[in-house]
């Protein structure tokens, strides 16, 4: 909206009233101002277009809803919380698809999130995108296994790996072993596959490490070997008959026994 007074900072004062905010709410711009003519006497009006800025907070919200959308889930982005840090918060009936597997749906989003509010920003402003409150009852959760797995490792002197983990989720770790007398915690590996190493103070230097994640990876192996098994069961998949080339090795070796056979007999 434009807004006229006989100098900028009249033009200004009255827009600010109209509009019912604060300067520092305020998008303002100098259309026009007056001169000094003679004796310096202003001559003609200051004109300034003032609009309330753009809340960041609501823009991030309103881009997570855009990415949602996207995504063809049904949900709501509502903002929560503002201070001191901006949680916002996923509402939907469907919450394991905008969870998605270890929450990786969710820090996904929450990463665009975190860049849309930050950009162009000098502070960096904390953003956490949450859904059924997933956040604390993950963080809970891994806070156990922490102590669980610290106790394994103190136990039999061993380190003990960790299966791959965000960046959140390794934190949480390192920050629940933090005060522990018998064990430290690194992060070892590369992203996306870098995981925490839980380490003994009284390794045992000859001992191999316990990978605590490697029965997870070898249930989703077997459950994944189970299914191609049940798909080739039903004439799904991918149908591994006897490759011609199989053939053609079988037939060889069996088709020469004899051939040598009748040549030593020749």
């Amino acid at each position: 909206m434009q807004f006229t007074g006989k100098t900028v900072e009249e033009a200004k004062e009255l827009g600010l009233k109209e509009l019912g905010i604060t300067e520092e709410q305020a998008q303002i711009t100098v259309i026009e101002q007056p001169t000094k003519g003679l004796f310096g006497i202003l001559k003609g009006k200051a004109v300034l277009e003032i609009e309330k800025k753009q809340n960041r907070e609501q823009e991030t919200v309103e881009f997570v809803q855009a990415i949602i959308d996207a995504m063809d889930i049904k949900a709501t982005a509502t903002l929560t919380s503002s201070a001191p840090k901006t949680v916002i918060t996923l509402n939907t009936e469907d919450s394991s698809s905008v969870i998605g597997y270890r929450g990786e749906v969710l820090d996904a989003i929450q990463t665009l999130a975190g860049a849309c509010l930050n950009i162009g920003e000098k502070e960096y402003k904390k953003v956490v995108v949450d859904c059924e409150n997933y956040r604390d009852r993950r963080e809970e959760t891994l806070i156990k296994l922490a102590h669980k797995l610290e106790e394994k490792a103190t136990e039999m002197k061993r380190e003990v790996i960790l299966e791959p983990m965000s960046p959140f989720e390794r934190r949480i770790i390192h920050t629940a072993l933090a005060d522990s007398q018998t064990v430290t915690t690194r992060s070892d590996g590369k992203e996306p596959n870098r995981y925490v190493v839980i380490v003994p103070n009284d390794k045992d230097e000859f001992s191999k490490p316990y990978n605590a994640g490697r029965n997870n990876q070898d249930r989703r192996k077997t459950e994944r070997g189970g299914k191609r098994d049940k798909d080739r069961r039903h004439g799904r998949g991918d149908k591994r008959t006897s490759s011609p080339s199989t053939e053609k090795r079988k037939s060889t070796i069996s088709f020469g026994t004899y051939l040598g056979n009748s040549l030593k007999n020749k």
